[in-house]
This record gives structure tokens, sequence and C-alpha cells, in this order.
């Protein structure tokens, strides 16, 4: 059986107010119309197109290789974008599913049980229907006695009885492709706003002998759509819920699932704990038994097995089995951090590898450098990198030491085994087992500063004639 799909995305969404289009907002750190097509995927289709109009450069871009486009030049309505899309389904479909850019929620086995009782009745149509609470301002699902769609009744156009019935259609359908282009063909603009109804396609088929049938979606959080941020954000809190669900039973541990936050995006192990206030986004990656958190971001970071990482923030970075970040560590985009290595607080590094087992404790920064393994780097040590017109790397061995408050003024290279004295400012390059000292001697003036304090003091009192003048 040949599948296609048309996702209605042409629509840019004024009620968002925004720039954005409406499909790439984001839930759970995707847009919502990649949402779709990975449910899609998952369904196993065919073909997938993709109805797209205002604002569509983006759009196209964002599912660019993954779906066939049409374009709806002028919004004429539901039905008018579906006609945009049928010259694209293939000749040999016998199924087309309909749904929306800006339902992300939607799960591929509501969409195959929806193929699968069309196909096995070999019904024109089925639609997707709910029961919920409020169905305020959506249509009414009416069956007659044989439980077909009898008709589907527009809030604005139902009696008091009618809308006090709670099953809505939710707008998706999956048709037999010939019975979706011959009722499609007949639609007209009958209606105050001059648009095409794809819903109208139910009325013409029942009237030719071939009526739908109602498929119940098993909950109705799938079918929640977004036209605005107070929707956008109900969508997130539900898609949020729906994958730490999936995470818990997956094995991993959250010690408080409320205030913990993952992309759909995001791939954790078995047995990785998530304390309070963890925020993972992007392809983060974090391996089993590893401890994130609390109050901790990860975007983009890929962590080994048995880390801790603790109110700390890293971006676009690796951290090594075993390696212990935090606390209020910073990692900046190309940070490496090698196994066993110990991040201290209040350090931050940026485009740097660090070797395995080596400590970077408190207080440092460390900028486009490769440090070694098994480096000690004490506290308030600095590289200095930029000259104010470029960037410039430091190289420090294995095995060496790097005393408190070091300025290492790049470019500069310390071999393996070095021993860099505390308060040194190192400028050239220093080879294997060196011994680098370069301290400001010393002045020291004994007995000296109750004169100096008293020799001030003079010297700025009324008395003693102000020197500054009046």
């Amino acid at each position: 059986m040949t599948r296609s799909a048309i996702v209605l995305a042409a629509g840019h969404g004024s009620r968002m107010k925004s720039q954005k289009h409406k499909v790439l907002h984001e839930v759970c750190g995707k847009p919502m119309i990649l949402h779709i097509l990975d449910t899609l995927e998952k369904t196993g289709l065919d073909q997938v197109i993709v109805v797209v109009g205002q604002h569509r450069e983006k759009v196209m871009e964002a599912v660019a290789g993954r779906a066939d486009i049409a374009i709806q030049e002028e919004q004429l309505g539901t039905g008018h974008a579906v006609q945009a899309a049928l010259p694209y389904v293939r000749e040999d479909a016998e199924s087309v599913v309909v749904l929306y850019g800006d339902a992300p929620l939607i799960q591929s086995e509501t969409l195959e049980q929806l193929f699968t009782v069309r196909e096995e009745a070999q019904a024109a149509v089925s639609v997707l229907t709910a029961d919920v609470a409020d169905p305020t301002g959506l249509g009414r699902v009416f069956l007659d006695e044989a439980g077909f769609v009898s008709k589907i009744v527009e809030e604005k156009d139902a009696t008091p009885d009618e809308r006090r019935h709670h099953v809505i259609n939710t707008g998706i359908y999956a048709y037999a492709a010939d019975a979706l282009r011959r009722s499609v063909a007949q639609l007209r603009p009958d209606n105050a706003q001059r648009e095409y109804y794809l819903t109208d396609t139910l009325a013409i088929l029942r009237e030719g002998g071939q009526p739908a049938i109602p498929v119940a979606v098993r909950d109705v959080d799938e079918i929640a759509s977004v036209n605005d941020r107070l929707q956008l954000a109900n969508v997130e809190r539900l898609c949020r819920r729906r994958i730490i669900e999936g995470w818990l039973r997956a094995g991993v541990t959250m010690v408080d699932p409320d205030s913990t936050y993952i992309d759909a995006t995001v791939q954790l192990a078995q047995d990785v704990t998530l304390l309070p206030g963890t925020i993972l986004k992007g392809q983060t990656v974090i391996g089993a038994f590893s401890e994130i958190g609390p109050n901790t971001r990860l975007t983009d970071v890929v962590v080994g097995e048995h880390a801790v990482v603790q109110y700390s923030v890293a971006v676009d970075s690796r951290i090594g089995a075993g390696a212990q970040v935090g606390p209020f560590a910073y990692l900046r985009p190309g940070s490496d951090v090698g196994e066993r290595v110990k991040v201290g607080d209040f350090v931050e590094i940026k485009n740097s590898r660090i070797g395995n087992d080596t400590k970077v404790s408190h207080l440092t920064y460390v900028g486009d450098a490769e440090i070694g393994a098994n480096v000690n780097v004490g506290c308030g040590v600095i590289t200095v990198n930029y000259d104010g017109e470029k960037k410039h790397k430091t190289v420090v061995g294995d095995n060496s030491f790097v005393g408190s408050n070091v300025n290492l003024i790049a470019p500069v290279t310390i071999g393996e085994g070095a021993y860099i004295v505390a308060g040194t400012s190192v400028t050239e390059d220093a080879g294997d087992d060196a011994f680098v000292i370069g301290r400001v001697p010393q002045v020291t003036k004994p007995n000296y500063v109750r004169a100096w304090k008293a020799r001030k003091k003079s010297a700025t009192s009324p008395e003693g004639g102000d020197s500054r003048g009046h």
C-alpha cells in the first residue's frame, strides 16, 4: 500500500506576533515542522509533501531533502492548500493523510491507525476525532446510527444543543487518493470567507455514498496545535512531559522531573541522574552513571560515563569519562575536557583541549590552548590568547606544574615536566623539564608605613596647606 502525506504549513501565523514562520518555532528544541516530519518518518510513508506559502524560504530550507514542496501562492483555505499539493502526489499513491504543521505532538501510532481503519474498510476517508473537555471554538463531529460521520458543525453555525457536544474534528484525515482528488475538485468557495474548506470534502463524499469513518484519538494531547505564544507554551509543556516520562521509563533518574528540561534531540544512557534545575539542549549526549546538576545547562555537549557536572554551563563541548566539572564552571564552544579531569569553580575554558587527569581547580581562564595530561593548573592562571587583533595558542606539555597567578602570554609552548613558579608571566617558550620564574624583584622598606601615612595625612590636611589648592 503506497502512502503519501500532505502537511499544511502555508500560513505565516500572524497571531504568533513574530518574524519567524509559525511552524519554525521550536518545541523542546526542535521546530514544529521537524517534529511532524520525524513522526511521518516513523510511520514509514512513501512520500511527504509540505505546502508552503507566506515567508516560505526558511520553511523550505528547514525541510530540504525530507519532503517535496508545493506552493500555495494565495491562502484561500485548507481545501485550496490541498489543491496545490495534489499535482505532486504520486500517481501510485493509494492513501493520503492530511495534517497540519502546527500540531507537533501527533504520534505515528495514531496516524497508522487512521490509515489502517480506512484501508481495511476500503473507505473513502477516515477522520481523526477527539472527545475534549472544552470544545469552544472547534467544529463538532456528529455520527449517524451506523457510526459514520453524519456532519461536522462549526461552532459559529451550531445550535445551543450542538455546542454542548464534546466530540470535535481534529482536521486530520486519511483519504483514498482517488476520493481526495475527486472531492477536492468539487470544492467551491460558497462561504463568507470565500475560501475552499477541506471539511466540505466529507459532505461531498457522503452525498456520493462514501461516508467518513471516525477514529477517536487515544490521547487528546496529541492534537494540541499552536496559533499563539500561549498555545506554544502549552504544547511545549505537553511535549516536555512526554520526553521526561519516556526517559524515566528508560532508566534515567530525575530527582525533580518538574524542574528538569530535556530537548527532543538529547540522548541519555541508563543510570544517568539529573538533579533539579538541569537543562539539556541540542545534540547533548550523556553517558551512563553520570550526574548532571543541580542548576546546570548543557547545549550540544557530549558527556562520558561516570562524569559529574554541577552548577555549570557548557556549550558545544566534550567532557570525558570520570571528569568533574563545577561548581560554577563555564565551558565555551570547542572545549574538550579529557577523562578524570577536574574543572573547578569559576574556571572558564574556550576552544581548548585539556588532557586526561589534569586539574584546573579554580579561578582560571584557558583559551585557545592545548594542556597536556596530568598537569596541575593553579589558581588564577590566565592564558593571554588575544593581542587585540589575533588569537594565539598556548601549549603546555604533560606532567607540568603551572603555579598560581601565572600569565601564559601566547603564542607560547611549555615542554613536558616543566615547572612554572607562581606569579610568573611567561613570554618565551620553555622546553621539557624547564624551571620558569619571571617575577619582578621585590622591594621592601622596613619601618616605613607609619611614617608614610603620617606624611600623607599632613599633606592633605587644612593645617598642612593642602597642596591641591581650593
